[in-house]
């Protein structure tokens, strides 16, 4: 496969947080035929949980892009392993507290949404590329538009840096 570029976003509010920001840089870094183009300053923020405020450890957030030569789903797959040998249990009810969260935001210029046929928009079995909730999402876009503003998101045609701003200053 030719080298895509990829985003992806890292969160931790668990454990030693930076410890493990840096450590899953480094282990992006050493997937194979993967390179590390750019990594974001880390950003901490409150936990949520669909857009609330939940009460826990705040988050350590940052992004990173590559340029790899896996495919979409051989990419998620070293991103779930990445976050299992990190202590992430994926069984955890959603918005839980996590060691590490590694989320495909963006896979070159696609749109992909390998769910199964009737499946319900919540599950965690498909993947879909953009992040179905980068668009709304501070945290996500924040650290992103740090390194790669100008990246058009498929389907929402605006760059990083226009959604983000588009969210306002609230957020």
């Amino acid at each position: 496969m030719p080298l895509v570029r990829a985003a992806i976003a890292i969160g931790t509010n668990l454990g030693d947080r930076a410890h493990l920001l840096h450590a899953a840089v480094d282990d992006l870094a050493a997937l194979p035929g993967t390179y590390l183009l750019a990594v974001s300053d880390a950003v901490e923020t409150a936990a949520l949980r669909v857009g609330v405020v939940e009460p826990g450890p705040a988050y350590l957030n940052a992004a990173v892009v590559v340029s790899t030569s896996l495919a979409p789903r051989e990419l998620l797959c070293c991103l779930h392993d990445i976050e299992a040998h990190h202590g992430r249990d994926r069984r955890a009810p959603r918005g839980s507290a996590r060691t590490l969260d590694l989320d495909l935001l963006l896979f070159g210029n696609q749109i992909i949404d390998d769910r199964p046929p009737h499946a319900e928009p919540s599950d965690r079995g498909g993947l879909i590329v953009p992040h179905p909730h980068l668009h709304e999402r501070a945290f996500m876009l924040a650290p992103l538009a740090q390194i790669a503003p100008n990246w058009v998101v498929p389907g929402r045609s605006r760059s990083v840096a226009e959604l983000l701003a588009a969210l306002g200053p609230a957020t």
